[in-house]
């Protein structure tokens, strides 16, 4: 692909976004557009389909969503437009100038139930509102353009903007010497940067589909955390919990998928290679903090 080809990318002050731009930068992409909510509205069909009209993208990277998943289920009307309509929006202006577009979703599309590995293809049946409303991004993005890649993820985490192991770490470090964590939500954990890297790959073919897309291996979020303050030298001690007596402590939280493991069996057909491990991602992650 030409280094010059006009790439736009949102959400850049979120983590993907931010680590998008890097990949892009590091690779040698000159002409690539940042935006965040201040830039564009995706709600504002008109506003969406001016900008890209305008800026004429190669290739539209959309990582912006409402992922604040237990705020969501108290506003369902606006998460529907963010997480659904917007991504619409995008999809049908990128059609109109034939661009490619890229569109983050989650392990929240499936109910979390069972202990295989989800397929792209299995039914999507989401447990919540955010769940729910990225699964009728995908299916919109889907039925509009044939120029789509739809990478689902999970447990995300990047150097700008916060995620679990920086509320761990925070945690630790004002003190606290235990924790309760939930030891019976399975999944896998996603570092952006090592993602971005795979984005950047995928948008310079014609592979496009529905992927999934996070760092190798699976935990619970309670051996993630002990992962982390091994890693950290952080003495904390670990008490696994389930997730209904974690919800007896916080009764008004959104559900979560028990299962999140997802199968990269479509990423091996189209010949992308899988992510480093988690705990490799990690090691990586925290030098990156402490510099």
């Amino acid at each position: 692909m030409d280094k010059n080809a006009k790439i736009i990318v949102t959400g850049v002050k979120g983590q993907l976004g931010y680590d998008c731009l890097r990949r892009l930068n590091e690779e040698g992409f000159t002409n690539v557009l940042g935006i965040d909510i201040e830039d564009l509205d995706i709600t504002d069909e008109k506003a969406v389909n001016e900008l890209i009209l305008k800026e004429k993208p190669v290739v539209f990277i959309h990582n912006a969503a409402w992922t604040a998943v237990d705020e969501a289920e108290q506003n369902e009307e606006l998460v529907y437009k963010v997480n659904a309509l917007g991504p619409k929006y995008i999809a049908e202006a990128c059609k109109k100038i034939d661009a490619k577009m890229i569109y983050i979703s989650t392990d929240y599309v499936f109910n979390g139930k069972g202990e295989n590995f989800f397929e792209v293809n299995d039914k999507k049946d989401g447990l919540s509102v955010y769940g729910k409303t990225k699964s009728q991004g995908e299916d919109f993005v889907r039925n509009i353009l044939i120029k789509n890649f739809i990478v689902r993820i999970s447990w995300v985490f990047g150097i700008n903007g916060n995620n679990f192991i920086k509320t761990m770490l925070k945690l630790a470090d004002s003190g606290k010497t235990e924790l309760n964590i939930v030891s019976d939500q399975i999944g896998s954990p996603t570092y952006t940067y090592d993602l971005a890297k795979l984005l950047v790959e995928m948008m310079q073919t014609e592979k496009y589909g529905v992927y999934h897309a996070t760092n190798e291996g699976t935990c619970s979020w309670a051996e993630f955390a002990s992962y982390i303050f091994e890693k950290a030298h952080r003495n904390v001690k670990i008490n696994p919990i389930t997730t209904s007596e974690y919800k007896k402590l916080v009764p008004s939280q959104a559900d979560r998928p028990l299962n999140s493991r997802m199968s990269k069996a479509s990423l091996d057909k189209a010949g992308f290679s899988h992510l480093p491990s988690w705990k490799d991602a990690v090691d990586r992650y925290l030098k990156e903090l402490e510099k």
